[in-house]
Parts: C-alpha cells; structure tokens; sequence
C-alpha cells in the first residue's frame, strides 16, 4: 500500500545519528501512532502519554540492538520496551504497513515476526512471546532496506490467511548492515506493536524465543555487504512461516567466514488511539539524501498536521 502522508509532527529535536524508529502503522488502511522518543521525557518529568498499539522504550536515541545483547530481553522488543495499552485489528490475510520516517540506511534485511499473546497483549511478559517469522527480504539485486526507503519509507507485510485469529504481537525489524563486517557491527532496529487478527484460519504454529533468534556469528548478523557476492546473502532467523508448517521451526545458525582486520521541544501530542484518522495536505517540492556514496531524489514530504 503506498499513500500520501499527512502525519501528526514527528520533527524529533535530534535525528539522533541517523538511527530510526517507527512512526505510524497501518492495519487495514487504518492509521495507528507509533511510540516517540519524546513519551519518554514525558513520563520521566510525571506527564501523561497517549495510549498506543506500539510498545514503549528506553531508547533516547532512536538506537539499535547490538549483536552482543541478542541473548538479553531487549532483542525482543527493544530496551526495556514494555506492551503497548491498545490493540489493532486486521483481518487473516489482510495487510499491515509499517512506515519508518526518514529511515536513512539503505543495506539490509527487513523482517516481520508475530507472536500469539495467549490473552490481553497489554499484559504480556515478554520474556513469554515465541517468534514465528511470517515475512522476510534480503537481497535480490537491491537490498530490502533500500526497497523501503524508495517505498515511501514503508514496508507493507501480509497477514498469512491460514493463521488462528487471537491477539498476538508483531515484531517488526530491520538489520542494517552498512558495519556487518565487524564484530558486534550489525545494528537491529525492532518495533513491537499490539494487533488481533480476526478470520478463519486454525494454524498456531510453534515460535522461538527472542534470545534464540539470532547469533551475533549468524553469516547473517556478521556479514560485509561490501566484499562479499550479495546474492548469497542468508537472511538470519528462524525459517519463514508457511501454512503447511505446524511443528517447530528450529533457527538456522549458519557461523560467519573469518574477516580481516582491513574490512571494514518536541510540540504536544494528542493521543492517538487506533481509528482511522481525518487528514490535510500541503505539495511541497522534492529534497535529495545522500546515502552512502550515492544520492537519492526522496518522494513529496506532506506538511506535518495535528491528528483529528
């Protein structure tokens, strides 16, 4: 799904390094507002935030997970993220857009994992979630990373039609790469948002926990986008859901060759919840982003609004 964008402010006081986080998800074609680091500052200070499907985080710097923390609770969700108090709706087989503003690398995978709450996802332990895979990208001559970008910054994943309805949690992420080659140099960036998937489907298939997901050597985690045939890439994780699959689905650890030492204030906000949203927009003209050694000409930005 590809859309105009009319969203509430997210001009953040500092784009801090270039990290991302998420700013809106789209379940259905109904707009939900994702979890910005300013709720943070709010909560600290004693001031109210708006309930959301997102999770919260710690994370003041829009940052990442690093491959030594795979084995720690904050790969699930993020640093210290605890449930978001809504939940969305989206039908089995319906479609879910996750729209990263201004995300700015363009080197690798993106996934989506959802995981059955087993009751309200509000109350959820993370420590309780299993991961099953239901949507994976890697490299097939332009990285999944930059597909997003040139997508409107937005990635559009389809609910699988075959899966039981309940509440569940999906885990989306994407892997930048740009330092792979590196030891403890991947940069993973997920984002958990509460959804209930309605529908016919019976599949409950059996996930994995956070901690087992990745492996800081996965040739997937540690990998050099730069000297190595990009086609071969193996996306890291459990192998993706298919109806057909009902036992467990055990993680694929592939270990990494050896590398070389030569490789390289924010305004108010009105609390959002999960209904579709009234929005204006202004055409302004187009602006261009260097990424790497190349330059983009990025797609119309519409004049931030209040939501409605």
């Amino acid at each position: 799904m590809h859309f105009p964008r009319a969203l509430f402010t997210v001009a953040l006081a500092a784009q801090a390094s270039a990290h991302g986080i998420l700013g809106e998800i789209i379940t259905d074609g109904v707009r939900n507002a994702a979890f910005q680091t300013d709720f943070i500052y709010r909560k600290q200070n004693g001031n109210p935030t708006p309930d959301l499907i997102a999770w919260s985080t710690e994370s003041l710097d829009r940052g990442y997970i690093e491959p030594n923390s795979m084995n720690t609770l904050d790969i699930n969700c993020h640093v210290n993220a605890e449930p978001g108090a809504l939940t969305a709706q989206v039908a089995a087989g319906g479609k879910v857009d996750f729209f990263w503003p201004d995300w700015p690398h363009d080197v690798g995978p993106v996934l989506t994992y959802i995981a059955a709450c087993g009751g309200d996802c509000a109350s959820v332990e993370k420590s309780s979630l299993s991961w099953v895979k239901i949507d994976e990208a890697g490299y097939d001559g332009q990285w999944a990373a930059e597909k997003l970008i040139n997508n409107n910054f937005t990635w559009t994943t389809t609910v699988p039609s075959t899966i039981a309805p309940g509440n569940y949690v999906f885990r989306h992420e994407i892997i930048n790469l740009h330092s792979g080659a590196k030891q403890n140099g991947a940069q993973l960036y997920p984002q958990c948002v509460n959804i209930e998937i309605t529908g016919t489907g019976t599949d409950t298939p059996q996930g994995v926990p956070g901690v087992e997901l990745y492996k800081a050597q996965d040739a997937g985690i540690r990998f050099n986008p730069y000297a190595k045939d990009m086609s071969t890439y193996p996306i890291p994780g459990p192998a993706l859901y298919k109806p057909e699959t009902l036992a467990p689905t055990p993680v694929q650890t592939v270990p990494a060759e050896p590398f070389s030492s030569s490789n390289a204030t924010l305004p108010e906000v009105t609390a959002v919840t999960p209904t579709t949203l009234s929005t204006r927009t202004k055409a302004f003209g187009t602006r261009t982003r260097t990424l790497g050694s190349r330059t983009r000409t990025l797609g119309s930005r519409p004049t931030a609004v209040a939501w409605n």
